[in-house]
């Protein structure tokens, strides 16, 4: 009778205890599935760049990748099995692929033959067109550290390849003076090679048109010429600062302002050809161009107006003033968080989804911190109609009528695509195959 008894109470107490973290457990599960199938509906799980890849055969569920995730919401565990819910936010640094303690994960780019917006790459990030390479965001892949690594290795294949030549033309031609070009270019010389890097702005690259002060992050990376880049953070200026001392170290041949219309291939050289028409022609060239190409238009009657600009280099300068932002990546609401901040001004945010979703952990927070406090009025599921001297016209359920001074259009880029097709360049889910642009890469190789 007694044992029965002391049975049945520890049955009990195992219930007590289970009962309440089983419901937990469920809710918890519950919440993560039904964002998985939000995710999946908006087509954010589908991510533009690199991604968490989860072998579900080794996965145990222990959540050690969603822990060390430092931009939130991309992974959740789902039902026992570690699932990517916002791709699209992982901005590649890798901590959830040393975090898992049975190595089921892995971050990369995955099976491309279905991403048109993604080229097809050898291992050296060689193109179909041999002798045309690409390293930095054009690959896919975003970080300084990850544009470092692809500039340092497309300039050491280059440099076991090249051949002495007669011409007066240079070994190497990168285009693009960010992380991976000036990488590239540095790289290069240290190999003894000539090399012209181009620009159609500034040094600097993606970095050049942040707004001033922005913090990026980095992981520790080794520049040629420099030295380590060791801390987490490092400001848009110190940044600017430090390409252009080793590009003046090193003597570059950096030309800014030049814009590369095309890239023509030869038969064992290429011919770059700038705006104006002049031409260059090197042996090798290097692609090391940003994604974001030229500002995404909004087509709306009155955006030719003088108030409508497309790129925020500094919130200080607006100061009472009633501005639209315009988009709901991480640089819209950089902007209308900075903007927010100065004195006597009234921030508007225009989004045509229901919610942010591709931005940063740390710009989520400082967005919703400023909407709930009133620093800046979200329209979401809204679009601009139309753009007026003294207003802007947003299409909500009824279209509404805002005062304004300002219109910041954040909406995004459109990547030089076009050009690298046409310069014979394959991209996932293009007829040519991984397989046919890496024989084309040999062939060239045996020459």
């Amino acid at each position: 009778m007694e044992t029965g008894l002391i049975w049945i109470i520890a049955i009990a107490l195992v219930l007590a205890v289970f009962i309440p973290y089983f419901a937990k457990f469920r809710k918890t599960q519950a919440l993560a599935e039904a964002r998985h199938a939000e995710a999946q509906s908006l087509g954010i799980d589908r991510p533009r760049g690199q991604y968490p890849q989860v072998d579900r055969s080794q996965c145990i569920g222990c959540g050690s990748c969603v822990a060390a995730c430092p931009e939130g919401d991309v992974l959740a565990v789902v039902w026992g099995v570690a699932e990517v819910i916002n791709g699209d936010r992982c901005v590649g640094h890798g901590y959830c692929e040393t975090a898992c303690p049975v190595g089921a994960l892995k971050v990369g780019l995955g099976d491309i033959r279905s991403r048109p917006d993604i080229p097809i790459l050898s291992e050296h990030n060689e193109t179909s067109v041999p002798g045309l390479f690409i390293a930095g965001e054009l690959s896919g892949i975003s970080l300084i550290r990850h544009a470092v690594a692809q500039g340092r290795l497309v300039a050491t294949e280059i440099a076991r390849r090249i051949r002495p030549q007669s011409g007066g033309g240079p070994d190497v031609i990168v285009v693009g003076a960010g992380p991976a070009g000036l990488t590239a270019a540095l790289t290069a010389r240290e190999h003894g090679l000539s090399c012209i890097v181009l620009d159609q702005y500034d040094l600097g690259g993606t970095i050049l048109h942040y707004p001033r002060r922005k913090l990026v992050m980095t992981q520790p990376v080794e520049i040629p010429q420099y030295g380590a880049l060791d801390r987490d953070e490092y400001a848009k200026e110190e940044l600017l600062a430090i390409w252009q001392e080793v590009a003046k170290q090193s003597a570059l041949d950096i030309r800014c302002g030049r814009r590369v219309e095309a890239v023509r291939p030869l038969e064992r050289s290429f011919v770059v050809t700038l705006d104006g028409g002049e031409e260059i022609v090197g042996q090798y060239v290097v692609l090391a161009l940003g994604r974001r190409g030229t500002p995404r238009k909004l087509n709306v009657p009155g955006e030719d107006l003088p108030k409508v600009i497309y790129q925020l280099v500094d919130a200080q300068s607006y100061r009472g003033k009633h501005i639209l932002v315009v988009g709901g990546g991480d640089s819209a609401v950089e902007a209308a968080v900075g903007l927010a901040r100065q004195p006597d001004n009234t921030v508007s945010l225009s989004y045509r989804k229901p919610r942010f979703f591709r931005i940063k952990k740390k710009n989520e927070e400082a967005v919703t911190d400023a909407v709930r406090g009133g620093r800046i009025t979200a329209y979401f599921n809204s679009e601009v109609r139309e753009i007026r001297p003294g207003a802007v016209v947003l299409n909500l359920e009824t279209p509404i009528e805002i005062v304004n001074d300002v219109v910041i259009v954040q909406a995004g880029g459109l990547p030089p695509f076009e050009m690298l097709r046409q310069a014979g360049i394959a991209f996932g889910g293009d007829d040519l195959t991984v397989r046919e642009a890496d024989g084309r890469i040999h062939e060239a190789m045996q020459r």
